[in-house]
C-alpha cells in the first residue's frame, strides 16, 4: 500500500514495472532527440568562431592573444550565467529556460556577422554565453523528471553526445562554408537553425506537471524514490555550498573542461599553425576526435548504468568511478600529443583524450542527478557547469599566451595537469549522496 505525500503516490522500489508506460516512453524520446539537435546547434554555434579565428583574425587584424580573449568571452558570460540558470530551471521549469534561451542565444550568433569591430564582436559572444547557459541544466533537470535514478546514465550520455558531436560537424560543414562563403555568413546561417530549433522546443516538450500523468506515470517515475519535487528556493541554493561535494565537482569539472576547451578553441589553429596542415585537411583532422568523443559520451552513460546493476554500488559511486578513470587517461594521453612529432600519432593520442573528456563529461552530469536532492538537480549542475567554464574561460587566454610566447607544447602539458588536479577532486570530495552526508 502507498502512502500519499504532496497528493502524489510513493511506491516502493519495485512495486511497478521497470518498463516505461507508452506515454512516458514516448516524451523520453521525444525530449532526448531535441536536446541533441539543440545541443549540437549549441555547439557548433559556438565553435564556429574557433573554426573561422584563422579568417576573423586576417580580416580584422587580431594576434593570437587578442583571439584567445575573444575566444574566452563567450565562457566567462557562460560561467557566470550558470550561478542564477540552475536554480530558474528547477523554479520554472526546462520548457521555458531552454526554449527562451535557444531564441537569446541564436540571435546573439547571428549578430556575429553583422560586428565591426573587437568589442562588438566580444559582446555578442557574451550574449552567446548568456543564452546557452540553459542547456545543460535543462537536459539535466530533464533526464531527473523523466527517467527514474537507476536508468539515467543511459540518457544523460545521450543528450552529452551533442557537445562532441557539434564540435565534429562544425569543421565538416563550417569548413565548406568558409570555402564558399565570407565568414560572416557563417554566424548568420547557424543562429537562423537555432531559431528553428526554438520553435521545435516549444511545439514538442513538456514538462511533467504539465502533461497529467497518471498514477502509473507517476509511479514509474517516482517508484526509487520518496522525495518530492518542491520548488527549489534561495535558501536551498545556497545550501549547496555547505557540502564538500559541490566544491569537489565545481574543481572537478573545472579540469575537465579547462582541457576540453584548450582543444575546442584552438585544435584548428594548432593543426594550421604547430603541424603545417592545410584548411582543407584541418576541417577533416580536427573532426576525427571529436566523433570519438560522440562514441565516448555514449559508452560512458550505459557504463555507469551496468556498473550500478551489476555491482550494487551506489549511484554516486558508480557514476564517480568512470569519472576519475576516464581524467586520469586525459592526462595521461595528452603529454604525448604534445610531445610526438608525427601527426597521425598526435590525432590519435588527442583522439583518446577526446574520447575521454566526453566521457567523463557525461558520467560527471549523470553523478549530478545521484548527488544532488531531486528539486536540485539542475541546480546543482549549474555550479559544477559553473566550475567547469571558469576553466573554460581561462583555457583559451593562456592557451593562446602561452602559444605566442612559447609554443603549444607547454600549453598542452599545463591542461594535462590540470585535469590531473580534477580527478583528485572528485575522487576525495564527492563521496555521498547529500541527503545521507
Amino acid at each position: 500500500m502507498s502512502t500519499i505525500v504532496n497528493s502524489k503516490p510513493v511506491v516502493p522500489v519495485g512495486a511497478v514495472s521497470t518498463k516505461a508506460p507508452p506515454r512516458v516512453r514516448r516524451m523520453q524520446i521525444t525530449a532526448l532527440c531535441l536536446l541533441v539537435v539543440a545541443g549540437v546547434i549549441n555547439y557548433m554555434d559556438r565553435g564556429t568562431l574557433a573554426v573561422a579565428n584563422h579568417r576573423i583574425a586576417e580580416d580584422m587584424n587580431l594576434s593570437l592573444g587578442e583571439m584567445g580573449l575573444l575566444l574566452s568571452a563567450f565562457s566567462w558570460s557562460y560561467a557566470l550565467a550558470q550561478l542564477p540558470v540552475g536554480a530558474m530551471v528547477d523554479r520554472f521549469g526546462p520548457r521555458r529556460l531552454l526554449g527562451f534561451g535557444l531564441v537569446f542565444w541564436s540571435l546573439a550568433q547571428a549578430a556575429g556577422g553583422f560586428v565591426t569591430s573587437f568589442t562588438q564582436f566580444v559582446l555578442s559572444r557574451i550574449g552567446l554565453g548568456i543564452g546557452e547557459a540553459p542547456q545543460f541544466p535543462s537536459a539535466a533537470r530533464v533526464v531527473s523528471n523523466w527517467f527514474p535514478v537507476s536508468k539515467r546514465g543511459v540518457p544523460t550520455g545521450i543528450f552529452n553526445s551533442a557537445s562532441p558531436l557539434g564540435t565534429a560537424i562544425a569543421p565538416l560543414l563550417l569548413t565548406q562554408l568558409l570555402i564558399v562563403l565570407d565568414w560572416r555568413w557563417v554566424f548568420i546561417i547557424t543562429g537562423a537553425a537555432g531559431l528553428i530549433m526554438a520553435c521545435l522546443w516549444f511545439l514538442l516538450y513538456r514538462d511533467p506537471k504539465t502533461m497529467g500523468l497518471s498514477a502509473q506515470e507517476q509511479a514509474y517515475l517516482t517508484s526509487e524514490t520518496e522525495e518530492t519535487q518542491q520548488k527549489v528556493t534561495l535558501a536551498d541554493w545556497g545550501k549547496l555550498f555547505s557540502y564538500r561535494a559541490t566544491w569537489g565537482m565545481i574543481i572537478g569539472y573545472f579540469g575537465n573542461v579547462y582541457l576540453n576547451w584548450v582543444y575546442l578553441s584552438w585544435l584548428p589553429s594548432y593543426l594550421v599553425n604547430e603541424r603545417h596542415m592545410t584548411l582543407a585537411r584541418t576541417g577533416f583532422m580536427a573532426s576525427v576526435p571529436f566523433f570519438c568523443g560522440f562514441i565516448g559520451c555514449l559508452v560512458a552513460g550505459w557504463l555507469s548504468d551496468k556498473i550500478i546493476k551489476r555491482t550494487e554500488a551506489s549511484p554516486v559511486r558508480g557514476r564517480r568511478v568512470p569519472v576519475v578513470v576516464a581524467m586520469l587517461g586525459m592526462a595521461a594521453f595528452t603529454v604525448p600529443a604534445a610531445l610526438v612529432q608525427d601527426n597521425n600519432i598526435a590525432i590519435f593520442c588527442i583522439s583518446v583524450v577526446i574520447f575521454l573528456t566526453n566521457a567523463a563529461s557525461a558520467c560527471s552530469w549523470a553523478l549530478v542527478t545521484a548527488v544532488a536532492p531531486k528539486n536540485r538537480v539542475a541546480s546543482l549542475g549549474s555550479l559544477q557547469n559553473f566550475g567547469g567554464f571558469l576553466g573554460g574561460s581561462l583555457a583559451p587566454i593562456a592557451t593562446g599566451f602561452i602559444a605566442q610566447y612559447s609554443s603549444f607544447v607547454p600549453a598542452l602539458l599545463t591542461g594535462a595537469a590540470i585535469a590531473f588536479l580534477g580527478a583528485t577532486s572528485y575522487f576525495l570530495l564527492v563521496r555521498e549522496p547529500m541527503d545521507q552526508a
